[in-house]
């Protein structure tokens, strides 16, 4: 199936870029997550605040060592001692200064990981937690891509924010002040004005040129999706003989991104021409000023080295001004994108006072008149009711499209009826499954899908799915049940056989067996089998019709079937079509009766003949 025909929608996750919080709201969603580490926060500000007084303290050290250096009539002792115990300073300084940043980054490295993990654990949940309709609707590509770089994002803002902005700040406070203090104002005036120009101009050029950037994640994410909807896809490719459509549609996107990347490269280099030209004039005045300080006797030339090296210390960090703040606001941006997602609200959610499924033995399953439409301009069931009473068996038989598919889906609550009650209920021992808690009902069912979709993982591990805790001898006893244990033991790796992406290396009958012995391992009280040997031949499908009819007793069972020999014995078999229940009864009544059903029957009997 080919997601990339599909229209985009509002409930696509890589859709939302115009409805975008502040970037203050989304620091402040953040910084619970790293103030969980109050402790470390305020230790690796402490180191960072020392790294800079350090830093501050290399350039007032080399101006005394240059001042002292010079000729003067002391005695050449002194001249030998004292540079000495200056370098000795100047080496401790320099030491101190990476010292220091190491060990911020040392210390606040845990607050860092904790709150990407928490937050990449948060995201992961939640996905699960969402709907099928979105879990449908979404594209996995750029999805994936969005929590990349939202986890990304993180240790960006962090690292840009923690280690470069604010440690600028602090070092531009203290060298305004020294340069006001020791000096005369027009020093600081210089630097001030030079900064507010240069800061200025970085943010305007930067701000305009992120709507580049902004497009290049879009197309980025887009390309991304596209070649990862055709990899997924690749039999279907293979089938149709697609490989140079897909490749021309996938160029297409990245011909695109090509166009927007030239763009930002521009825009880039724009930006860098003007910071330098900036930075240039801004230490042409500083150095002039020095100069003539130096000339009229007010300044030595140790006063000049000084200046030189603060506007040195101050530039080579602004100089990659213009990427810390495209790269902080990118990363904004991606973590809004994740706190959008988390905050998307779950279509079918427990209820506050939800309560756990409890019961013994066996429970009956009744669907009261239950009304349902995946969208309002198309019902897919209508007004349909009916009983599994508990112990018992009930089939489900009709055309594609007359919902009884949609019956499996309703009872483990992938979709919820709707919760005023006028389109009906279901019920578990007369409790409404919305009124229960989505974990015990779900541990409750067990069903074969008709589309068996496995982990790339080893076949003991999909069977093992069912119930991680089991052991191995239980994971080979379902097997067994399952008819598929010889075939598993007769692979090179047996059960450690990996199946490949979604099980491709199986074929459709081995991957319903696996299903089926993964359910039966589960062995909940509620069985829903949705065309379970469908994929299965002949001989292989009446053996394992017969240990699912053993499995089944004592359990409430569901059974959605297409040939109607697989459900002679259930002790109701209902008749849908168009959403309806039409036809109702046990095997023998309804061949009685001669409608609908007696008809499917004879079809099937002529086919098989």
């Amino acid at each position: 199936m080919r997601r990339y025909a599909h229209a985009p929608t509002a409930e696509n996750p890589t859709s939302d870029t115009n409805t975008r919080r502040s970037d203050r709201a989304t620091l402040s969603r953040l910084w619970p997550y790293l103030w969980a580490y109050k402790g470390r926060v305020v230790l690796a500000l402490a180191f960072m605040v020392g790294a800079k007084l350090a830093n501050v303290g290399v350039p007032l050290l080399l101006k005394t060592l240059i001042d002292r250096l010079a000729p003067h009539p002391s005695a050449a002792q002194t001249l030998m001692v004292v540079p000495v115990g200056l370098l000795l300073a100047y080496g401790l300084l320099r030491l101190s200064t990476s010292l220091f940043t190491e060990l911020r980054e040392l210390v606040f490295a845990k607050a860092t990981e904790g709150a990407a993990r928490r937050l990449s654990l948060q995201v992961f949940e939640h996905l699960h937690a969402l709907s099928l309709r979105f879990h449908l609707e979404r594209q996995t590509g750029g999805m994936t891509r969005d929590i990349e770089r939202g986890t990304r994002a993180v240790h960006s803002l962090i690292s840009y924010s923690l280690y470069s902005i604010v440690p600028t700040l602090i070092e531009v406070t203290l060298v305004l002040t020294l340069l006001a203090t020791k000096f005369d104002m027009v020093f600081a005036w210089i630097t001030l004005v030079a900064l507010v120009v240069y800061v200025t101009f970085t943010v305007t050029v930067t701000h305009w040129r992120t709507r580049f950037r902004r497009e290049m994640n879009e197309l980025d994410s887009k390309a991304h999706s596209r070649a990862i909807d055709s990899l997924l896809n690749y039999e279907t490719v293979k089938y149709f003989n697609n490989e140079a459509f897909e490749t021309h549609r996938y160029d297409e996107s990245l011909e695109r991104l090509r166009d927007v990347a030239v763009k930002s490269q521009r825009s880039l280099s724009l930006l860098n021409a003007g910071q330098q030209c900036i930075i240039a004039v801004g230490l042409i005045a500083m150095l002039w000023r020095a100069t003539q300080g130096v000339v009229a006797g007010r300044m030595t030339v140790g006063d000049l080295v000084m200046v030189n090296a603060f506007m040195i210390q101050l530039y080579i960090p602004l100089n990659f001004l213009g990427v810390i703040y495209r790269e902080i606001k990118q990363s904004l941006t991606d973590l809004d994108k994740m706190f959008t997602l988390m905050e998307r609200e779950r279509e079918v959610a427990d209820a506050p006072d939800a309560r756990p499924l409890l019961f013994k033995g066996p429970p009956s399953v009744r669907f009261d008149h239950v009304q349902f439409a995946y969208e309002p301009s198309r019902v897919i069931l209508h007004d349909v009711s009916f009983e599994i009473p508990a112990g018992q068996t009930v089939a489900v038989v009709g055309p594609s499209g007359s919902g009884k598919s949609t019956l499996a889906r309703l009872l483990y609550r992938f979709y919820d009826v709707n919760p005023d009650h006028s389109s009906g209920r279901i019920t578990i021992n007369g409790h409404d499954v919305r009124g229960l808690t989505q974990d015990s009902l779900r541990r409750s069912i067990g069903i074969v899908p008709q589309d068996t979709v496995l982990f790339n993982d080893t076949v003991a591990y999909n069977i093992a799915y069912g119930r991680p805790e089991a052991s191995r001898a239980e994971v080979e006893a379902a097997a067994r049940s399952a008819r598929i244990h010889d075939f598993i033991v007769g692979t090179p790796g047996g059960y450690d056989t990996t199946v490949g992406e979604r099980g491709l290396k199986l074929s459709g009958g081995e991957k319903q067996r696996v299903a089926i012995a993964r359910t039966l391992l589960k062995n909940p009280p509620i069985l829903v089998f949705d065309e379970a040997t469908s994929a299965l031949d002949s001989a292989n499908e009446r053996a394992i019709q017969a240990e699912l009819a053993a499995v089944a007793q004592g359990k409430t069972v569901l059974v959605i079937a297409h040939r109607l020999s697989t459900i002679v014995n259930a002790h109701e078999i209902l008749v849908m079509d168009a959403g309806r229940i039409i036809e109702r009864g046990t095997h023998a009544h309804l061949l009685a009766a001669n409608g609908r059903y007696a008809q499917m029957w004879r079809l099937q009997q002529h086919e098989a003949s």
